[in-house]
């Protein structure tokens, strides 16, 4: 496939390589085959020379795509408000994992500040060295900010996770005429067998990856709805880390002696929608340089690989865990019932140099041609009851 993209420096093209050769060696070592949830375990989160793990700017302008909190203030603003009202049925903490650039706790925090609600402490799981360190800089002047390396036992508080479910490995299978498959990754070429040279290259041998495909674990479609009647050919992706993590955090939640709330905010479909005909060649697809493509095998290390998240599956893999479904809804119906649209009347319309720059932001996250309709949000918990006026914007009856 030729891809017309902007062209990596120098030392990023090395990283690249190096990390092309650490999945060629996983090859060998795994008799020539790996699943495609390896491979983007590895071009995702190998040590330093992942996309997560490495040393790419990833968000933003300069980055690989834009999230929400970099559009607008008032997006964390609003969920600061909402977890303010939270802590009358948990403890005053707030648990994020991934937190990207840090402007998402950045702006939670200075909310809370300026509203003079106590927070006991604003935790953060951070798998990315380079982003780690990009949020210390950016959280300096909040001292109960604390950086984990590994999950608490228990937690009671609110839990937020923006664009964290996309992130995990998905596997892949494909419908054939003898059933499904599991579609993974093998590297072809004169050097496939010997590797790839010290000197960054490929030993000019043409070592590239391909897809191959191998019988597939019928676990791994029992999350398909109706895959019988699926057609041949139908290719989509399936998400056992994601309902891992799932069932993972209502544990964690469970075993605390208050409340607590997890709000998962991603691009996705309910499974109805997820698994239709339209989408017969699945929703996997690569960011670079704010360039989308659905080539996984470019510039490993260099692109975030993503694919939709199948929110029927976790709602399912945490009400599996014990926890309760509190609401799912979509962004736009979530920021406003929570109440973006009165945090952004703070700044007077009749300010239109201070206030439409921050309308304009708002209507991008709520409009349905933007991230309003595409983004949902998932809210699961226990010991806590979620407030009256979200209610009116649910979809949970859609999962």
């Amino acid at each position: 496939m030729q891809l017309q993209l902007p062209t990596p420096s120098g030392d990023a093209l090395a990283a690249s390589r190096s990390l092309q050769r650490l999945i060629v060696d996983e090859i060998r070592r795994q008799q020539g085959w790996i699943s495609f949830a390896r491979y983007m375990e590895l071009v995702l989160y190998a040590p330093h020379f992942g996309y997560y793990s490495g040393g790419a700017a990833k968000l933003g302008k300069d980055g690989d795509f834009t999230t929400a909190p970099e559009l607008s203030p008032l997006f964390g603003a609003t969920l600061a408000r909402l977890a303010s009202e939270m802590f009358a049925q948990s403890a005053p903490a707030i648990l994020e994992f991934g937190a990207g650039s840090g402007k998402l706790a950045y702006d939670i925090l200075t909310e809370l500040n300026a509203a003079g609600v106590p927070l006991q402490r604003y935790l953060i799981i951070e798998v990315s060295p380079q982003l780690r360190a990009r949020q210390q800089q950016t959280l300096a002047a909040f001292p109960n900010v604390q950086w984990l390396d590994r999950w608490p036992a228990h937690f009671s508080g609110v839990v937020i996770g923006n664009e964290v479910l996309d992130a995990m490995p998905v596997s892949l299978v494909v419908k054939g005429a003898d059933g499904w498959r599991e579609r993974g990754v093998v590297c072809v070429g004169a050097g496939a067998d010997a590797g790839m040279g010290a000197d960054g290259d490929d030993d000019g041998r043409g070592v590239v990856f391909e897809f191959a495909d191998r019988p597939c674990a019928s676990s791994l479609i029992a999350q398909i709805p109706d895959a019988d009647d699926l057609p041949i050919g139908y290719l989509t992706e399936v998400h056992p880390v994601a309902a891992a993590f799932m069932r993972s955090l209502a544990a964690m939640l469970l075993g605390a002696d208050g409340g607590a709330l997890a709000l998962l905010i991603d691009y996705g479909f309910p499974g109805h929608e997820y698994y239709l005909g339209q989408r017969s060649q699945g929703t996997l697809m690569c960011h670079y340089r704010h360039h989308a493509h659905p080539d996984p095998f470019y510039l490993p290390g260099l692109q975030d690989v993503t694919a939709h998240v199948d929110f029927t599956a976790m709602a399912q893999a945490a009400v599996d865990g014990g926890l309760d479904l509190l609401g799912y809804a979509s962004q736009a119906g979530f920021l406003l019932g929570a109440g973006i649209g009165d945090l952004l009347l703070r700044t007077p319309p009749s300010l239109p140099a201070q206030y439409l720059p921050q309308a304009n932001a708002v209507q991008k996250l709520i409009s349905p041609a933007e991230m309003g309709e595409l983004f949902k949000v998932l809210a699961v918990g226990h010991r806590v009851q979620w407030p009256e006026r979200l209610l009116q914007h649910d979809r949970s009856y859609r999962l």
